[in-house]
């Protein structure tokens, strides 16, 4: 089976290096790979690696029973599976699922402590419990959030792993445009990663196959799968409302007015009803919420209006999935991704930003055709970003750019399916340059 090289496993190398290393907590979405790379980290990494799985072995729940003490930990483990050995400065405890169990990140405090064995955890839930797992560990370890594949991660897969990404980011900063080569190559395996989506499963079985075929049907089974964790583990909150909101997200963005609006998703429905449920599958990792700024200046916390905003899903594919067979025809058979009004393009985007590690916003002035998909700031600018599925005139944009009362904007990004290009302070990168955004901001703001 292929593995996919991850980003992930450049950090689980600096934290091994590091010899005042903490425990660490990966957390993210279901089926993003974490067990995978950990699982594979350790075995390259240490002589002895023990992984306890609190779903598939809920037995090792009791092994706190005697308390959160190392020593009393190792005595239980090692009771109710006497082939588990612990050999100091050379075992790695991996403990998966933490959800399951998150009172075990009391125990992270006497690890490190103690410090004669490593200690990993993951979980695909961990954002809803993470108030708990915070509080218990605080000080104590290390995080890291995984998502489905980026863009970057997607061309290791195909096999780039030279010079590529350094030269993309090179025309970013040089602004000298792509050749024809480049732009079709790279716009086309960027199409492809649009279809597909960045779950490992999905784009693993699209490299060992080199066709779509099977993509969906892995893709529909995933949104089956994110059902079924709502009914698991939302608890306190409305499942039934939650799974409303979710099945509703691709038709709200098929709309002009791609804002989510409650009273759309049920007859009756009101924001008060449903409050809490899109913060539970923000939280779990199945959604990002970009909301909708108050008005476009710095700073970006704070400065948004609690009851506008869009939701965009953490990964595409879950989007493509969930499209009509006529778009899945349109999608697939013609590439065509201006499909729902160009919702794919805007979450793919949002997507990209999010990965970065960018918060969504946006802005839509009332009563006026003002509107820009997307903010992202530096430490003294605040860039407006626009997705365009044509390469047509950014009104918005110029505004934002040319008009005094917006001090804190300069200039602006558009990224379309054109080549790279600079007017009017407006800067046009491809789409497949967009997971590139952050390094070209930050390097060109320290020039």
């Amino acid at each position: 089976m292929v593995y996919l090289k991850r980003k992930l496993d450049l950090f689980l190398e600096a934290w091994k290096q590091d010899r005042n290393r903490k425990p660490l907590i990966v957390k993210g979405p279901r089926q993003v790979g974490k067990t995978e790379s950990i699982r594979k980290f350790g075995i390259e990494n240490y002589e002895n690696v023990i992984e306890i799985n609190f779903v598939e072995e809920p037995k090792y729940k009791m092994m706190i029973a005697d308390g959160y003490r190392t020593d009393d930990l190792i005595k239980n483990i090692s009771r109710m599976d006497p082939s588990k050995h612990f050999v100091e400065g050379k075992t790695l405890l991996f403990f998966d699922e933490l959800q399951e169990l998150p009172e075990i990140a009391t125990a992270l405090k006497f690890f490190y402590q103690d410090g004669r064995y490593d200690v990993i955890c993951s979980g695909s839930m961990l954002g809803i419990h993470y108030g708990r797992i915070e509080s218990n560990s605080v000080g104590y370890k290390v995080d890291y959030e995984m998502h489905s594949l980026d863009f970057e991660e997607f061309l290791w897969g195909k096999g780039y792993l030279g010079p590529e990404v350094e030269e993309i980011l090179g025309h970013m900063k040089s602004l000298v445009p792509f050749s024809q080569v480049e732009l079709s190559v790279y716009g086309g395996l960027f199409l492809d990663y649009c279809i597909l989506g960045g779950m490992p499963a999905v784009v693993r079985e699209y490299i060992e196959r080199g066709t779509f075929e099977d993509s969906l049907s892995m893709q529909r089974q995933l949104l089956l799968d994110y059902e079924e964790d709502v009914r698991k583990y939302a608890q306190g909150v409305d499942q039934g409302r939650i799974i409303n909101i979710f099945r509703q997200i691709p038709l709200q963005l098929a709309r002009d007015n791609k804002k989510f609006q409650i009273s759309k998703v049920a007859s009756g429905a009101r924001f008060k009803d449903y409050r809490g449920c899109i913060e539970w599958m923000e939280d779990s990792g199945i959604i990002h919420v970009c909301r909708c700024m108050k008005y476009p200046e710095l700073p970006l916390k704070g400065n948004f209006d609690e009851a506008k905003y869009k939701i965009y899903f953490a990964d595409s594919g879950l989007l493509v999935a969930m499209l009509d067979e006529e778009a899945q025809d349109d999608l697939r058979a013609n590439r065509n991704l201006g499909v729902y009004k160009g919702a794919l393009y805007e979450n793919v985007v949002g997507e990209a930003l999010s990965k970065s590690g960018y918060g969504l916003y946006y802005y839509k002035k009332e009563d006026s055709t003002l509107e820009e998909d997307f903010f992202v700031r530096t430490a003294h600018d605040l860039i407006p970003v626009e997705v365009k599925s044509t390469n047509g005139r950014a009104k918005s944009l110029r505004t934002l750019i040319r008009e005094e009362k917006y001090e804190d904007i300069h200039y602006g990004i558009k990224l379309t399916g054109a080549n790279i290009g600079y007017s009017d302070h407006i800067y046009t990168f491809p789409y497949f340059c967009t997971f590139l955004l952050k390094r070209y901001l930050k390097e060109r703001d320290m020039t």
